[in-house]
């Protein structure tokens, strides 16, 4: 019989956006237990970008945004899923007729990645970046 090999590495990541995500980062921290990561703040205040942990656990958060390219912007929150191969994966969702709302492209911050909703609705996205290191994958 096969043995599935695992990658112990998180690959699932929860996304939160807020309308006062330093805020949420102190709370989080404070009520939680969360530790900050990483941060990157834009010249406005808010925040672009943000990881917390908590264990081994990976959260992602940053400002609510107005731009109607990015499907993060009209939501709250949804998953980031990393995946080693995500041009085979974009093809498979593609296939099975999954409503993609951000196509497959690279990113400025080196992953490349594109984000569906699912038949309920709910934001998908999946790509190279790995939250836990910091980097493309």
């Amino acid at each position: 019989m096969p043995q599935n090999v695992r990658d112990d590495l998180p690959n699932i990541f929860p996304a939160f956006r807020y309308q006062d995500a330093p805020a949420a980062l102190a709370w989080l921290a404070k009520a939680f237990g969360f530790k900050k990561l990483m941060e990157h703040p834009m010249p406005d205040g808010s925040i672009a970008h943000a990881e917390m942990s908590l264990g081994p656990g990976v959260i992602m958060l940053g400002s609510t945004r107005a731009d109607p390219n990015n499907p993060w912007a009209a939501v709250k929150q949804g998953i980031y899923i990393y995946v080693a191969d995500v041009d085979a994966h974009y093809k498979l969702a593609k296939a099975a007729g999954a409503q993609i709302v951000r196509d497959l492209q690279d990113t400025s911050y080196g992953s490349r990645e594109y984000s569906v909703r699912d038949p309920e609705g709910f934001l998908w996205s999946f790509g190279t970046y790995r939250p836990e290191t910091g980097s493309a994958g």
